[in-house]
């Protein structure tokens, strides 16, 4: 056996990495050059757009020649996370949840009055609470309030905060179809979730007492499932419960899945909420938080965003080490997050806590910036390792968290992504703000409601220090309006009620939504609906913005879509440069491949995250509608 075919059999998984390495250093100890290679068993194309990357596929990212080494089955063997959500106590999303994090922040508090079913601690506790976990955005999902109603909230920020996370990393609409499983099935998604309480059911048991009629499912399966289940995903799905350290769990078993090849991409995570007072103690935490992962390499021949790199995970008895450190480096040590160090930003947070430490751990990577800990009250920073030639290393993180005894404990050790460490990878992060041409803008979303509130999201983070302008306190660097553009198009799914407008740089793209914005308020009802049907189709006055809702029926009435020339057809106009029919096809609800049109193999092609689609959430609970039935209005 050779050394490639070492690597082949490795990432098939019929490998252990410790009989990887005894292989290798047998071979490197053998005298002459030994026998010539064998040819490869099972060739395969290379990855590609639509290509999983099974183990079939792997040798063919390997170096073209040997000699190769135990460093590189390290090197290959990594996992790119590609996007992040979450919400945490005092922190809506990521952004705030950095602050908490960099700030050490306490956040703590009395337990919230406004909860339905009444305060989960008993007087003179103080917990760390999400606020709004009622709320959920039934519409956006197509089911109705009712049924929502049914689906436990911890199931229903779930699905949000994992659509948020697979926005974040561009991976909706086309980009998620390209993903396909081991058998070519399009989707191939994995769902891989963290989860250990079940207090709704409490809560529906208590309202069947007290007359109610329906029940929600019970299990946790459905966690999962549901993700799956309405995005079509054709990947494996699975809850996890090992206490505190069931999302870290789930991070593991997705990366499995991964270098097994069952899924071309994961989303991992976990969530918690405290709704019942049977449950309530001193120091009690909630969140929700979601990460994709993808293995390193097919990550960079898509273009993705990296925010850090997993180079391991493991679980059981031995997962916790200590200290995190590399062979032969200086400098200062790695993180370390722990259960401990977690309870401090989000309480005792049970199945998230993984979650929650592994997304501090990411972001203190990203920043390079070690948050307050024991003995030291303020945010540092972080400079990076070097080895013994001085030369500067990539910086390392540690999250270990102990489960349900030592069978259930998890760890995994990141380290941070550097463009250019890694082939194909060296982006020119020169920010540059001129442009050829005026960049074609396109924005959609399920309901009218839903895209004004969308645009006025992205607006206001165009104009922040966290978008055009940077940000100087956390090292984010502006964003240039090609790739705002790119990313639009390419990153995100079409749907029903859209806009499509030409911009030549941020102020004027800030301008146009804003614009939109207004004429949405005035022209419809609450929400943003558009009252006059004179309006669904056309144009914005004095901007240039063109509208539709294509609810009611027009969405591609020809039926181009279902032509197979049709791909050729758009590539034909593409290549054309016949920007405004592509546009005018997709106005009229044709799905246009932008992600397969704009490719760019190689460096240089990384999607930039953008603020996530809003969510109309409304409160939705099941003692609500009970109560609304006995009252005799609509619930």
């Amino acid at each position: 056996m050779d050394e490639r075919e070492i690597l082949i059999r490795f990432k098939a998984g019929t490998l252990e990495r410790g009989q990887a390495v005894q292989l290798l250093a047998g071979l490197e100890a053998a005298p002459g050059p030994g026998p010539a290679p064998a040819a490869d068993p099972a060739p395969s194309r290379g990855p590609g757009p639509g290509t999983p990357q099974t183990p079939s596929a792997l040798p063919q990212q390997l170096p073209a020649q040997p000699p190769y080494s135990a460093d590189a089955l390290d090197t290959d063997d990594r996992f790119a996370v590609v996007g992040m959500a979450g919400r945490y106590p005092l922190a809506p999303d990521l952004r705030f949840y950095w602050q908490n994090v960099r700030e050490g922040r306490d956040t703590s508090s009395a337990a919230p009055l406004t909860r339905p079913g009444g305060s989960p601690l008993g007087a003179g506790q103080r917990g760390h609470f999400l606020d709004g976990v009622a709320d959920f955005d039934a519409e956006f999902w197509g089911l109705t309030g009712q049924r929502a109603s049914l689906i436990d909230p911890q199931e229903r920020l779930f699905l949000e905060t994992a659509w948020e996370a697979l926005e974040d990393a561009g991976c909706t609409g086309t980009r998620l179809d390209s993903l396909t499983g081991p058998d070519g099935a399009p989707r191939g998604l994995g769902v891989f979730v963290g989860v250990s309480s079940a207090d709704y059911a409490l809560v529906a048991a208590e309202a069947w007492a007290r007359g109610g009629r329906e029940m929600p499912e019970s299990g946790h399966w459905s966690l999962a499932g549901r993700l799956s289940g309405l995005l079509g995903l054709s990947g494996p799905a699975q809850a996890v419960d090992t206490a505190e350290s069931s999302a870290l769990v789930a991070v593991h078993l997705a990366v499995g899945a991964l270098r097994r090849g069952e899924c071309a991409a994961a989303v991992a995570g976990g969530v918690e909420l405290l709704l019942h007072p049977s449950r309530g103690r001193q120091g009690a935490g909630e969140g929700v938080g979601a990460v994709v992962l993808k293995p390193l390499a097919r990550a960079l021949a898509d273009g993705d965003h990296v925010h850090a790199v997993v180079r391991s995970t493991s679980t059981g008895a031995g997962a916790r080490t200590g200290t995190p450190g590399g062979r032969g480096t200086t400098g200062t040590p790695g993180v370390r997050e722990t259960r401990e160090t977690t309870a401090c930003r989000v309480g005792h947070a049970g199945a998230v806590t993984g979650l929650a430490a592994l997304t501090a751990a990411v972001l203190q990577l990203r920043y390079g910036t070690l948050a307050p800990a024991r003995g030291r009250d303020t945010a540092t920073s972080w400079p990076r390792p070097r080895d013994a030639s001085g030369r500067e290393l990539p910086r390392v993180a540690v999250v270990e968290v102990a489960g349900a005894g030592g069978p259930f404990d998890a760890r995994a050790v990141l380290e941070e992504f550097v463009p250019g460490r890694h082939p194909r990878s060296g982006r020119d992060e020169a920010w540059d703000d001129t442009v050829e041409r005026d960049e074609l803008i396109l924005l959609s979303a399920p309901t009218p409601g839903h895209l004004a509130a969308t645009a006025a999201r992205l607006a206001d983070w165009l104009a922040s220090d966290n978008g055009g302008s940077g940000n100087t306190a956390t090292g984010d660097e502006r964003v240039a309006l090609p790739d705002v553009a790119r990313a639009l198009r390419a990153g995100r799914v079409a749907q029903p009620c859209r806009i499509a407008f030409l911009a030549r740089d941020i102020p004027q793209l800030v301008s146009l939504l804003r614009g939109f914005v207004g004429w949405s308020t005035e022209a419809g009802e609450a929400g943003g609906e558009v009252r006059d049907s004179r309006a669904r189709h056309g144009c914005v006055p004095d901007s240039g913005v063109r509208y539709v809702d294509l609810r009611t029926g027009g969405s591609d009435a020809l039926g181009l879509g279902e032509a197979p020339e049709t791909r050729d057809f758009l590539g034909a106009l593409w290549r054309g440069g016949r920007i405004e029919q592509l546009t005018r096809l997709w106005l009229s609800g044709l799905d246009v491949d932008w992600a397969a049109l704009e490719s760019r193999p190689g460096p240089g092609g990384a999607l930039v995250p953008l603020p996530p689609s809003a969510f109309l959430r409304r409160p939705l609970w099941i003692g609500l509608q009970v109560a609304a039935r006995e009252t005799g209005k609509d619930g």
